[in-house]
């Protein structure tokens, strides 16, 4: 079995792409909820930055309330084919709550079941994007980049934050953000402010649009001042 332990890779790379690759993203439509499937790998592999990963994600889920009309539904795998999915909710602590009771379980990745998943929900009514956090693909790659289409068929992109950055799970993972016009960042334990910038501004892009995230960028500075520059189309750096 591959070697899963996070590198501490410089991950400016990946990151310059994830901001090339948001600006892609089409705006959605004003006056109604954003729709925000946040995915997670639980399996064991993840557990020595669980706890860390945890903190972030519940920043986000806060952040994003500050902005209002979020939904989100949490998706998690683990273990011997656990898949879980909560109901749409727009209640950042119920959200948080739901997520903090997912503890890592050892098994294999089930990212091509996610992905049909997301297409199943996105046939019943829009979904803005899909979030997903992994570290691994243990499964066909022809399966996963097919169920990738099909998502994709159906308007949503998927932003991917790779734990580690190793391949051949990251091939995969840019393949998914391209075909279905989402981005894919790497990021590892020394790059938490970056993850939880990203994160943050991907959320408030879902909940309340372009200028949502312009106004979050302006206080927020940084990379997520980048994303918004990126997803405004200004060619400056």
């Amino acid at each position: 079995m591959a070697d899963k332990t996070p590198t501490t890779r410089p991950t400016s790379h990946s990151v310059a792409a994830f901001l090339k690759q948001a600006a892609q993203v089409p705006a959605r439509a004003s006056g109604t909820n954003g729709r925000l499937i946040f995915a997670m790998d639980a399996t064991a592999s993840r557990g020595p930055t669980w706890t860390q990963a945890m903190g972030i994600q519940t920043e986000m889920f806060q952040e994003a309330a500050s902005v209002g009309g979020l939904d989100v539904q949490l998706v998690y795998y683990r273990g011997l084919m656990d898949f879980g999915a909560s109901p749409w909710l727009n209640n950042a602590d119920r959200i948080i709550g739901l997520m903090r009771g997912v503890d890592v379980v050892g098994g294999n990745t089930q990212i091509e079941r996610l992905l049909n998943h997301a297409s199943a929900e996105a046939k019943r009514g829009k979904v803005n994007a899909l979030v997903f956090i992994g570290d691994a693909v243990e499964e066909s790659a022809d399966l996963i980049l097919a169920a990738a289409g099909t998502l994709a068929l159906r308007g949503v992109p998927v932003f991917i934050f790779h734990e580690g950055g190793l391949e051949p799970a990251g091939t995969v993972f840019r393949q998914i953000a391209q075909i279905t016009k989402g981005a894919y960042s790497s990021f590892d334990a020394s790059s938490p402010q970056q993850l939880r910038d990203l994160l943050k501004a991907v959320a408030i892009f879902a909940a309340g649009g372009r200028k949502a995230l312009a106004d979050f960028s302006k206080k927020a500075g940084g990379i997520a001042l980048r994303l918004s520059h990126q997803m405004a189309g200004d060619k400056k750096p």
